[in-house]
């Protein structure tokens, strides 16, 4: 990885950390986020899934307006760290360790590879 590569991964990292920690707070069934990017295609590329643990609770995320606040949540910390989304519904998605454990046997670099890669 380039130099320059890895400190942009590494400003993305400390953004995202700083989001996930917030909204694990929230008290809303949010477990863990993860990452992935093309960099040769950033911000473009930029792909955070938000994990929940189970598929009801990701659903009422969406109902009550908590996807949004997500959303808005980890735009505000890229942004701060200097890297800026056209739209944070195209880089943002959500899941649940319900879903991967029935649809990919709990894999979730398989599960990721094939939603996201």
């Amino acid at each position: 990885m380039k130099k320059t590569v890895k400190k942009l991964d590494n400003n993305v990292v400390k953004a995202l950390t700083l989001a996930c920690e917030t909204a694990k707070d929230w008290d809303i069934g949010f477990e863990w986020l993860t990452h992935s990017a093309r960099y040769d295609h950033f911000p473009g590329s930029l792909m955070v899934t938000c994990v929940f643990n189970i598929d009801a609770e990701v659903s009422q995320a969406e109902q009550q307006g908590d996807d949004k606040r997500m959303r808005q949540l980890i735009q505000q910390q890229l942004l701060k760290a200097g890297i800026r989304l056209k739209d944070s519904r195209h880089h943002v998605r959500f899941d649940s360790e319900e879903s991967c454990l029935r649809e990919d046997n709990g894999n979730w670099q398989q599960r990721l590879t094939r939603l996201v890669g």
